[in-house]
C-alpha cells in the first residue's frame, strides 16, 4: 500500500496525456506500411512511450533546477513544484526510464533485423541513443537546446521524421517520398503541442530567460506560427490525398479560433484537444 502511494506522486510528471501524442508517428509509419509485423510495432510503441516519458520528466527537473516552474499559476502542478518529489527521487526515476528506453529499444532493432552486427541496426541503434540524449536535454543540463529556441527542432526531428520514418523502414527496410512528405506532415501538430505550451508560459519563460521559438516570435507571432504549422500539416496530407484527414478539420479550425481568443493558463485546455487530434489524423491518413 505504501508503494502504491509512492508511485502515485510521480503520475502528474509522467504526463500521462501526451502519451497519445507521442505515438501518432509510430502509427503512421506503421500504417503506411501495411501490412505490418505487430512485434516490430509493439517494441517501437513502448520504446516511444518510454522516451516521452523521460523526456517530461527530465523536462520537469531541467525547469526545477533552473526554476522557471516555481512561478507558474493557473495549471496544475507537477511534482517537483509541488514539493512531493525531490530532485533525487527525480533523478533515480529518470534513470528507470533511460534503462527502459534502452532496453526497449534494442529489442525493436534486433526483432526488426535479427541482429546488431548490421549498418541498418546499428545506425538505428545510433538514432536512438541521439533520442535517450535528444529527450533528456531539452531543458536539462549547461547544453539544453529548450532554452535556446531549439526545442521546436527536436520535437520536428525526434517524435515527427524518427518516428514516422524509422517506424516504416524498420517495417519495410525501405523508404520513399510519400513517407516523407508524411512524416513532415505529422510532425507539424506535435511541434504545434510544444508551441501551444510556450505560447502559454510565455511571460514566465522570458522571465527565466527561456528563449522558446514563441518567446522570440511573441504572443501574436506565436499564435500565427501555430496556425501555419497546422495549415502545412492539412496541406501536405491534401497532396498526398489523404481526404479522410479532412474530417479533423473542424476541430482544428476550433482549436486555432480558440487559441487566437485565449491567453495564458486558459490556453491548457487546448492541449489535450491537439494531442488527441493530432493521433486522429494519423489514423485517419492510414485508414
Amino acid at each position: 500500500m505504501q508503494t502504491m502511494t509512492q508511485l502515485k506522486k510521480y503520475i502528474p510528471s509522467l504526463r500521462l496525456r501526451t502519451l497519445p501524442l507521442s505515438v501518432s508517428g509510430i502509427i503512421l509509419g506503421a500504417g503506411l506500411a501495411w501490412p505490418i509485423d505487430w512485434y516490430v510495432f509493439g517494441w517501437a510503441i513502448l520504446t516511444t512511450l518510454s522516451l516521452q516519458i523521460l523526456s517530461n520528466l527530465s523536462n520537469e527537473l531541467g525547469d526545477a533546477l533552473k526554476g522557471t516552474d516555481s512561478e507558474q499559476h493557473g495549471r496544475a502542478a507537477y511534482g517537483m513544484q509541488a514539493g512531493t518529489i525531490t530532485v533525487e527521487e527525480m533523478k533515480k526515476m529518470i534513470g528507470v526510464f533511460i534503462f527502459l528506453s534502452i532496453v526497449f529499444g534494442s529489442a525493436l532493432v534486433l526483432t526488426a533485423f535479427d541482429t546488431f552486427l548490421c549498418v541498418p541496426a546499428l545506425v538505428f541503434l545510433g538514432l536512438g541513443a541521439l533520442a535517450i540524449i535528444g529527450a533528456m536535454t531539452y531543458t536539462l543540463g549547461k547544453h539544453n537546446y529548450g532554452y535556446k529556441g531549439l526545442g521546436d527542432l527536436g520535437v520536428f526531428l525526434f517524435f515527427g521524421l524518427l518516428s514516422t520514418m524509422g517506424s516504416y523502414y524498420l517495417q519495410t527496410k525501405s523508404l520513399n517520398i510519400e513517407v516523407v512528405l508524411a512524416a513532415v506532415a505529422i510532425a507539424m501538430p506535435n511541434v504545434g503541442v510544444l508551441n501551444l505550451n510556450n505560447i502559454r508560459d510565455i511571460d514566465n519563460d522570458l522571465k527565466h530567460g527561456k528563449r522558446t521559438m514563441a518567446a522570440r516570435l511573441g504572443k501574436t507571432g506565436g499564435k500565427i506560427y501555430h496556425a501555419l504549422l497546422l495549415t502545412v500539416c492539412f496541406a501536405l496530407f491534401m497532396y498526398l490525398q489523404k481526404w479522410l484527414v479532412l474530417a479533423a478539420l473542424p476541430m482544428i479550425v476550433w482549436h486555432v479560433w480558440y487559441i487566437f481568443r485565449h491567453e495564458g493558463h486558459e490556453l491548457d485546455i487546448q492541449m489535450p484537444v491537439l494531442m488527441f487530434t493530432t493521433l486522429a489524423i494519423a489514423v485517419l491518413a492510414v485508414i
